[in-house]
């Protein structure tokens, strides 16, 4: 079985398998090619797409849709200045027409102090486009407005229109500049005009079959797709995408100068750099699936979605990648084409001579790297957590400015209030339990369901909808209708589902994490046979992930001016983050493994940081900038996403990867391997465990004055 699995691993470098491999993709890519572009068909935008499941709000809004056929969301038009009056008055009838099917719009409300008017639009929910109706009842608002006078739309029809802009252009906006991105990182790195071209079309065949295969896993097999969860999905395979293309690529450069046949290269660097892809696609793919524990769908969403993706990805990688490559020949590589026979590297480079650093003192090392990441990790102690509606957009959109004069002039939850559903034989006792609540500025009758079963009531609080008082009032709301004999009464509405979220993410820290963190170390197990070391790995991980949660909270803070932290991030941040964190780890000791059971200890590490140090620091660098794209987006939460998996990435990259890992690894010395069969051979060298005086130099040499054949095997002189 090992020896069938192994001729399929190195298929796409064989003289015929990278023709069939090359055919197969291409007719993927043929009959895939028009479901690639279909996800927004199969994507959830509904009320519950980003509640946790069987949260109370979300109850509510399955229960609200048995009310009417045509439900109505209402979006509220706010006036200010003088001459106010004539305004709402013209607009209001031009707004009839937009009024839901058997409904009116009232009079203009006035504000208590005079200064604010106020029109509610009912419109109906099942308007094909409901955005296009704001959009119009923005231009008619708009138009005409005597001079002093402002105008704003917003409610909750308002703050989905301003939501879905962001959204509508997501995909595509982040495929273009994560291209861009990452061809641009590719010229750098290879400085071929030609070389760069295969990974980013090995990563958009990648990007083809894992939309396509999102599509089918949404429509036949229930697998849940929203907007974020659609828009992460591209960036992640373009990032984890590139940073395999990197590894095997370096890893064939290698190959190529110490064998002349390109196909038996590709075949070596296949079997040898193989696992460590392998190891890292299963680490990120399965702490994803760890997100399906989760009771928020929208994270449930990412982890899934995201899984998918990175198996495409690693997929591609290991296919198509190294078939384009042995088609095209040593002249990809062009102008620095790598000849048979001539060092893989210079004898002194930038990684050895770090590497040399490390080794002269490892303990000092180490603890100088966890004392910054500690200080970094103690930014995070002062975190704000929780953003208000008005704070999700980077620049204030129309509905946030309709919001803030809305709670200057009437009780804060006017435009959006809390709703309640009820038996109706109860609405009576429900509506006076709710009425006396503190924070509750009144109580308004609803509707019924046909049957009269059912009723609803609105409850306008007097604080900011997603304010803590008002969070507060909704949970005295509840205590005070729960406890109405016979009304099964519940609790929804914005402030409750911002509620629900916020507890269900608390929830899912404390559910998902350990998870993670032990699929993680299962994986790091496998690869290095060892125990010890595995654990340290992981603990430099976490570590990284609170520095990195530190050193956003102050660029969050003081340069991007948020005023706090999305509640999803630090979920959704921990596991991208240890899963992407992880690879380079993958990625540096499973060199370091291999250079070990040849050179010993000190040397394999050392050996291990030269050969891995460009291709690790090129792959960091490329996955950091693709999140980085986010930064730019209107949506806070996306940004700070972006932000805190980019700070994280350059950490791992270039201080935990570069010098706490092999500074550990060498202060342990072969008790890093414990209590694997490494650990068992090390002991008959003792001077495997100690570090070796000078650096690293050519790839061929070794200690004790042995030198290396150009397939790698070691030799005695």
């Amino acid at each position: 079985m090992n020896a069938l699995l192994t001729r399929v691993a190195v298929a796409p470098g064989g003289h015929r398998g990278k023709w069939l491999v090359l055919l197969a993709w291409l007719v993927l890519a043929v009959a895939l090619g028009p479901l690639a572009g279909k996800v927004g068909e199969v994507e959830d935008t509904g009320a519950n797409a980003f509640l946790p499941r069987g949260a109370e709000s979300a109850q509510v809004n399955t229960e609200l849709e048995k009310f009417r056929t045509d439900t109505v969301m209402p979006a509220v038009v706010v006036y200010t200045g003088e001459g106010a009056d004539a305004k709402a008055a013209s607009d209001r009838a031009a707004f009839a027409e937009f009024a839901a099917e058997g409904e009116r719009i009232p009079p203009a409300v006035p504000s208590r102090d005079g200064e604010a008017l106020m029109t509610v639009v009912p419109l109906s929910t099942e308007d094909a486009d409901i955005t296009a109706r704001i959009d119009e009842l923005r231009e008619i608002a708009g138009a005409n407005a005597p001079p002093g006078v402002e105008v704003a739309v917003g409610g909750p029809a308002g703050a989905l229109t301003d939501q879905v802009a962001v959204f509508a252009t997501l995909d595509s906006t982040l495929m273009i500049a994560t291209a861009l991105v990452v061809a641009v990182l590719l010229l750098i790195t290879y400085r071929s005009p030609v070389l760069w071209l295969f990974p980013l079309l090995s990563v958009g065949l990648a990007a083809v079959l894992t939309q396509a295969g999102t599509y089918l896993l949404a429509r036949y097999a229930d697998l849940p797709v929203n907007p974020q969860s659609s828009g992460i999905l591209m960036v992640l395979v373009f990032g984890v995408g590139t940073d395999y293309a990197l590894l095997l690529i370096a890893r064939y450069r290698e190959e190529l100068h110490r064998h002349e046949d390109r196909h038996e290269a590709m075949r070596l660097a296949l079997r040898r750099s193989g696992p460590a892809v392998l190891a890292s696609a299963g680490t990120i793919a399965a702490g994803l699936v760890c997100l399906s524990l989760a009771d928020l769908d929208s994270s449930r969403s990412i982890g899934l979605v995201g899984a998918v993706g990175v198996l495409c990805g690693f997929l591609a990688m290991v296919t198509v990648l190294p078939a384009l490559l042995v088609i095209t020949g040593r002249w990809v590589f062009w102008p620095f084409v790598p000849a048979y026979g001539t060092p893989a590297r210079k004898a002194r480079t930038v990684w050895s001579r770090i590497g040399a650093a490390v080794a002269r003192r490892p303990r000092w090392s180490w603890m100088m790297s966890v004392a910054v990441t500690g200080v970094l990790a103690l930014s995070a102690a002062g975190i704000s957590m929780g953003l208000q509606q008005s704070e999700l957009f980077q620049d204030k959109p129309e509905s946030v400015l309709a919001q803030e004069r809305i709670s200057a002039h009437y009780p804060s939850g006017a435009s959006d209030p809390a709703r309640i559903v009820t038996r109706a034989a109860a609405v009576t006792e429900v509506r006076a339990a709710a009425s006396g609540v503190d924070g509750v500025a009144r109580v308004e009758d609803g509707e019924r369901t046909p049957d009269g079963e059912l009723a609803t009531l609105s409850v306008v609080l007097k604080d900011v909808p997603d304010s803590e008082a008002a969070k507060g009032t909704v949970d005295d709301l509840r205590a005070a209708v729960h406890g109405v004999d016979g009304g099964d009464a519940l609790v929804g509405g914005t402030t409750a589902q911002t509620l629900d979220t916020q507890r269900a993410s608390d929830r899912d820290l404390r559910t998902v994490i350990p998870v993670v963190l032990a699929v993680v170390l299962l994986v790091l197990v496998w690869l290095l046979r060892a125990l010890i070391g595995p654990l340290l790995l992981l603990g430099t991980v976490v570590l990284s992930f609170f520095a990195a949660l530190g050193a956003s909270n102050l660029l969050f803070e003081h340069v991007l001016g948020h005023a706090g932290v999305d509640w999803s991030i630090p979920l959704l941040g921990f596991v991208f983050l240890v899963a992407l964190g992880i690879d380079y780890n993958i990625f540096l000791m499973h060199r370091v493994r291999e250079e070990t059971g040849r050179l010993g200890h000190s040397r394999g590490v050392l050996e291990g940081l030269t050969s891995t140090g460009g291709v690790i620091t090129s792959a960091g660098v490329v996955l950091a900038a693709t999140f980085a794209v986010f930064a730019g987006l209107p949506l806070v939460t996306m940004a700070q996403m972006g932000v805190l998996v980019g700070v994280g990435v350059l950490l791992d990259t270039f201080l935990v990867r570069t010098v706490l890992v092999p500074a550990l690894a060498l202060d342990l010395g072969r008790w890093f391997w414990w209590p694997g069969r490494l650990f068992r051979d090390l002991a008959r060298e003792p001077g495997a465990t100690r570090a070796w005086p000078s650096p690293p130099g050519d790839a061929a040499a070794t200690p004790g004055g042995t030198a290396s054949t150009p397939d790698g095997r070691a030799v005695r002189p």
